[in-house]
């Protein structure tokens, strides 16, 4: 181990700093430099600064970026390429797509940028290369999507068919939020019609009947927001935010049917994206109806982590995300690397007959136990509960990270009605409730007895032995049944529905 501890690891082991990377989104309505830190399976952020320029405005009328922009688009993009180079990222490039793929003046744009930014690379998408972007990125967060995934930029909709992970029919039409208001001249009725048209000539989207739709895009994640602040959901997180079909479509007719004024007074409504709002309703509202899906996913995941997911070696991108993130949680702050595994196969007796969802959940529980290690004793459990909840993961949907939070809260004695705990009882049915209850307890039995280190844990194990729950203690190996060991077998048994029994001795089994 290095003079970093455990958490070295992040870097190798060598206290290095990980290598960076940068891409520039170039949209019709905004533009965004985001700088990722190391290739990992969870693409972390250390910077992510936009500015809403609306280059694409009024494209359909003059076939030209919106001059007024141009000027001040060039000073961002050029501070964007001195932050870049200042944070060290190798590879950076610039994606540039609808606004400026459609422009007349286009050409001459991206000519002034290179000399802003020389020698970074400078892409124009066209739509399909932008769709499957999108959802190669959207894929890194639901790797086992099925369904339709809807990208709305300013001046483009680009729409996937999602099988099972797979990528299937792509299309880009022009119906980001910017242009359909230009195309409507702003009425919201002309943009319901257009938008209606320019669907029902995708036929393949009738295919996501009864399935998710995946909202991807900065207008789509305002209405998202919006609702969460409604509705006091207690989670502020719109990666993997759910509504079903009904609570998607209220919140559309909602926000279409509100004046301007109406909408700066709603929580959550974001001042610099009202003239977008009813026009996103109004395409949300639309593939709603042609696509039949049953529930709204939404996803903070997009372009950029799909530019982010080619760097990725394949075997990291095949990764479980759910894991992976975990894992950088034990990294960061977790004593021992081989207690994690160790704690799954010792948890193992007491979950027969596991779905393997259940199982997935219940190891990177096993990954996140110990991350309350280096917190001060008196705040562990909250600390805990708060990092694990909150914690960054493109494959963590809200029902996991409540119940990994929920688990390692009670590995750390958390009292079952903790005021920090209370998100859980809105995210959590009470069967997942009982499950994290039962692990938190094999947990803190766990810790109790091995001290953090799986060398003193390989001199216990657990079985279950009719309506009993045995702990069996190898003699001289530096464990033994003292008070608290013997109350938090009691109190694992007790959620288990069994009655405890402690042994000193015996043969493990096989």
């Amino acid at each position: 181990m290095n003079g970093f501890g455990w958490h070295g690891a992040l870097s190798g082991g060598t206290g290095q700093r990980l290598p960076r990377s940068g891409v520039v989104d170039l949209g019709s309505n905004s533009v965004r430099l985001v700088v990722f830190e190391g290739q990992g399976r969870n693409p972390q952020a250390i910077f992510n600064e936009k500015a809403v320029l609306a280059l694409g405005r009024g494209l359909q009328q003059t076939g030209r970026l919106n001059e007024e922009s141009i000027g001040i688009a060039l000073t961002v993009l050029g501070r964007y390429h001195a932050v870049a180079r200042a944070m060290g990222a190798e590879p950076i490039e610039v994606l540039a797509t609808a606004a400026v793929r459609d422009a007349v003046n286009g050409p001459a744009f991206v000519e002034a940028l290179r000399a802003r930014m020389p020698e970074v690379p400078i892409r124009i998408l066209d739509g399909l290369e932008e769709a499957r972007l999108s959802a190669e990125g959207m894929l890194l967060g639901f790797p086992g999507a099925d369904g339709v995934l809807a990208d709305l930029g300013g001046g483009s909709l680009e729409l996937v068919r999602l099988d099972d992970g797979g990528i299937g029919h792509c299309a880009s039409l022009p119906l980001g939020s910017l242009r359909l208001s230009d195309r409507a001249g702003g009425d919201v009725v002309r943009a319901r019609a257009i938008a209606e048209e320019e669907l029902a000539r995708q036929k393949w989207l009738r295919e996501g009947e009864g399935r998710d739709l995946y909202l991807v895009g900065g207008a789509f994640r305002a209405l998202a927001r919006m609702h969460i602040a409604q509705t006091n959901y207690p989670l502020a997180i719109v990666h993997h935010y759910v509504l079903r079909r009904e609570e998607a479509r209220d919140l559309s007719s909602v926000v279409l049917a509100a004046s301007r004024r109406v909408l700066e007074r709603m929580p959550g409504a974001p001042q610099k994206r009202l003239a977008d709002l009813p026009f996103a309703a109004v395409v949300l509202r639309r593939l709603l109806r042609v696509t039949g899906a049953a529930r709204v996913v939404f996803s903070a995941n997009g372009l950029r982590e799909g530019w982010y997911a080619r760097l990725l070696d394949p075997a990291e991108r095949a990764l479980d995300p759910l894991l992976a993130a975990a894992r950088e949680v034990a990294y960061r702050w977790g004593r021992d690397a081989g207690l994690p595994q160790a704690l799954l196969a010792w948890t193992d007796p007491l979950f027969p007959g596991e779905e393997p969802r259940h199982r997935g959940l219940r190891e990177a529980a096993c990954w996140v136990s110990d991350s309350g290690s280096h917190d001060h004793p008196e705040y562990r459990a909250e600390q805990v509960f708060l990092r694990v909840l909150r914690q960054h993961g493109v494959g963590l949907d809200h029902h996991a990270r409540a119940f990994l939070a929920l688990t390692a809260a009670l590995r750390y004695e958390a009292g079952p009605d903790a005021p920090c705990l209370a998100p859980t009882r809105v995210l959590l049915d009470v069967p997942t409730i009982r499950r994290a209850e039962a692990l938190g307890a094999a947990l803190r039995l766990a810790y109790t007895l091995c001290g953090g280190t799986p060398v003193l844990l390989a001199g216990t194990w657990l079985a279950r032995a009719g309506g009993r729950l045995v702990l069996t203690l190898t003699e001289g190996s530096g464990v033994f049944a003292g008070e608290s060991v013997l109350r938090r077998v009691e109190a694992l048994a007790a959620s288990l529905g069994l009655e405890p029994e402690v042994r000193v001795g015996g043969d493990r089994p096989r």
